[in-house]
């Protein structure tokens, strides 16, 4: 069993990073983070303030857990990470989720809205601290 944590980089995927860490820590169990994306956000050297790939990696080895990062792209956000938790038999999905109108949900669609109905598993949803 393991915790799968979505990542983007941004404070919604810090957000769930660190809280990923705590459960992977409270359940004492290992981590995967998935960094999924339609094509803008991979963490790359193009999002400034944001933890690149080899940052999260780093942070990931320094820890006392077994960890994985995994990047997808082109696909559809929330199957992605559904698939990941089956996949490593996930105890939870961490996952940051932000405030959006109900037209941006009907317009756009919503990962964390798929993901907490579809998970095989609990789903922790964060946000940043303000």
């Amino acid at each position: 069993m393991t915790v799968v944590v979505g990542y983007i980089p941004n404070e919604y995927g810090e957000a769930a990073l660190i809280a990923g860490i705590d459960e992977a820590r409270r359940r004492r169990t290992g981590i995967v983070v998935v960094n999924a994306t339609r094509g803008d956000t991979l963490v790359d050297e193009r999002f400034i303030g944001a933890a690149g790939a080899s940052e999260v990696q780093e942070r990931l080895a320094a820890l006392d857990l077994v960890h994985e990062f995994r990047q997808t792209m082109g696909g559809d956000i929330a199957e992605d990470l559904l698939t990941v938790a089956r996949e490593v038999s996930a105890e939870v999905i961490v996952i940051g989720v932000r405030h959006r109108t109900p037209v941006g949900k009907m317009l756009m669609g919503s990962v964390a809205q798929k993901v907490l109905l579809d998970a095989p598993c609990a789903v922790l949803a964060v946000k940043p601290e303000r």
